[in-house]
């Protein structure tokens, strides 16, 4: 019987691995990505507190808020800084609201309006309410791997699959071993860039690594950059169901 020599058989594998590489067998599709990004920025519910800090060529505006989400869905905020303080924000699935307590008046925001200021500042009501179903929205594809601040990342493309969303067509800079979106750009279905965020900061929460503190910068405007900033994150809390409903809006 003829016999393969160990070392020309070893040799064989070797070279079979190197041209035929396992591992895209075991790396994570653009879809499976994406999942994770969405699953490790819902919660049960949550209650955090925050501010937003805008920086234009007329100086300098802080405002403060708090916000209360459920699921990937859910979200109310509510301003509590003096100037906007009752001013609140309700996101259910599809819809967003905004009250205004001074003239007691309710509006309904979707489509390109969700890419509307938030207080003046370089946030997007999309921005600040995003529901956490991406694929429902857009369809994913993998571009590449690369780096971003010194961290090895994901280069995910999302476009969109209808015109309800507030940007046509997004690029993540996805931080392999946290899955944070540490980049994002936001552009028209054209390719017009509408938006750049970037995670400046990170803090952990239940064994997950959420963006603390993210710098956005709205592109169409000028010399204007925004910071928000988590100062407190309560997961898996009691919240009353109603705090998500109409009627608790304009209370």
């Amino acid at each position: 019987m003829f016999k393969i020599n160990r070392s020309i058989r070893f040799t064989a594998v070797a070279l079979f691995a190197i041209l035929c590489p396992i591992s895209p067998l075991f790396s994570m599709s653009a879809e499976q990505i994406v999942q994770k990004i969405d699953s490790l920025e819902t919660f049960d519910t949550s209650y955090s507190e925050g501010t937003i800090i805008t920086t234009d060529r007329y100086g300098q505006k802080t405002s403060t808020f708090i916000a209360y989400t459920r699921g990937a869905y859910d979200s109310l905020i509510e301003f509590t800084s003096v100037a906007e303080r009752g001013q609140k924000i309700l996101r259910t699935s599809g819809e967003l609201f905004l009250f205004y307590p001074d003239a007691n008046e309710l509006i309904r925001l979707q489509g390109a309006a969700l890419r509307q200021s938030l207080l003046g500042s370089d946030i997007s009501y999309e921005d600040m309410t995003g529901e956490k179903d991406t694929l429902s929205d857009y369809d994913a594809a993998l571009e590449g791997e690369g780096s971003f601040n010194g961290k090895d990342c994901y280069i995910i493309s999302l476009t969109a699959k209808t015109r309800k969303v507030a940007y046509p067509r997004q690029t993540l800079y996805v931080d392999k071993e946290t899955f944070v979106v540490l980049r994002g750009e936001y552009s028209t279905s054209s390719g017009r860039l509408l938006k750049e965020i970037e995670v400046i900061s990170t803090m952990e929460v239940d064994g997950r690594t959420i963006a603390s503190e993210t710098q956005i910068v709205d592109t169409l405007k000028r010399d204007s950059s925004t910071r928000m900033i988590i100062d407190e994150l309560n997961i898996d809390i009691d919240v009353d169901p109603s705090v998500f409903s109409l009627d608790n809006l304009t209370w």
